[in-house]
């Protein structure tokens, strides 16, 4: 932390230039507890850090008034990757000895020497390729700035809940790094971005529709096993208000409720997304019953399923798509 604990909240302060309301502001925003008055807790690197923050206002790139929306942003996903970390070392640092056993300080010093410089260049390479990958989606999406036109999807386990509870902690957590290693990689693989997971389930989000339908048709199958909770997936198209990582729109909104009553190892999708999808010979889409749902009296649902290679459609099938025309319309928007 670049030298010992030598000041307290009110001197960092003074030595960056900001008032003491300020810096505990960011402080709570970074999720750190208060520290009192006469506390020496903070260093040199925290008296830095202050500076960049006023450099890069003074740049204009980050506005005064939501500093402490990006440091609380900033601080949710750099602390999930520091609890991370911190086990990975202290399961390094357990290997050989007994479960009860407590870690060498000096060992544990060492090894935090040899790794962080390590892990610190992998994550900047990390970071780096995410900031050139966004960057590049952000030139190829319809819309400009924090608002453009995207697929945004949920996939969710079907009764985690209950499965969850016949488990113990070890079990659990191999169930959950799987879902998250495997949609992770599905996502991945067809352009699109988690957004956010929680143990049940996935958000993410890609530019094409196109895209979006092809990981909610892959990931329910890759995901399959005796072993596991079936997944289902919800997707719809619209435009999307991204937010410091986030996003935000009734679009997010109703790909949730599309996932909530999908049947398990199904795809629903909305009206606009389905739209997207007419004239697509490698895909069948069918309207389904209306149902109302929270926020939606009436929302229709379209079930996606990939069209089996090679097989001729019937004059069933082709008066089907030709009334799942007839439902779609010239129009995109849900009702």
């Amino acid at each position: 932390m670049g030298g010992p604990r030598r000041y307290t909240r009110l001197q960092v302060g003074q030595l960056a230039g900001m008032p003491p309301h300020r810096t505990q502001r960011l402080w709570r925003a970074l999720g750190f507890p208060d520290a009192a008055d006469d506390d020496l807790v903070f260093t040199d690197a925290d008296v830095q850090a202050l500076g960049l923050l006023s450099a890069l206002i003074d740049t204009g790139f980050v506005d005064e008034d939501a500093e402490a929306s990006i440091a609380r942003a900033m601080a949710q996903s750099l602390s999930r990757l520091a609890d991370w970390q911190t086990d990975m070392l202290a399961d390094v640092l357990s290997r050989g000895a007994g479960p009860e056993a407590p870690i060498d300080p000096e060992r544990a010093v060492e090894s935090t020497r040899r790794l962080l410089p390590l892990l610190r260049a992998v994550q900047d390479y990390v970071w780096r390729r995410h900031l050139a990958a966004n960057a590049e989606r952000l030139l190829a999406a319809a819309g400009r700035g924090d608002r453009r036109d995207l697929a945004v999807g949920f996939a969710d386990l079907v009764g985690y809940t209950t499965r969850s509870q016949g488990m113990d902690g070890r079990e659990l957590g191999a169930m959950v790094e799987d879902f998250e290693s495997i949609a992770t990689e599905v996502i991945a693989r067809h352009h699109g971005r988690v957004v956010k997971t929680v143990g049940d389930g996935v958000l993410f989000t890609t530019v094409s529709a196109v895209d979006a339908v092809e990981i909610g048709l892959e990931l329910p199958r890759v995901w399959q096993a005796a072993d596991r909770p079936p997944l289902r997936v919800g997707a719809a198209y619209g435009t999307v208000l991204t937010h410091l990582g986030d996003v935000y729109s009734p679009v997010v909104n109703l790909a949730s409720r599309l996932t909530s009553i999908a049947r398990p190892e199904t795809l629903l999708v909305d009206r606009a997304l389905a739209g997207h999808l007419r004239g697509l010979p490698r895909y069948r889409v069918r309207p389904l019953n209306r149902v109302s749902v929270r926020g939606y009296d009436r929302l229709q649902p379209w079930l996606v399923r990939r069209r089996p290679p090679g097989e001729q459609d019937s004059s069933l099938e082709a008066m089907l798509d030709e009334m799942a025309d007839d439902v779609l319309g010239p129009g995109g928007a849900e009702d």
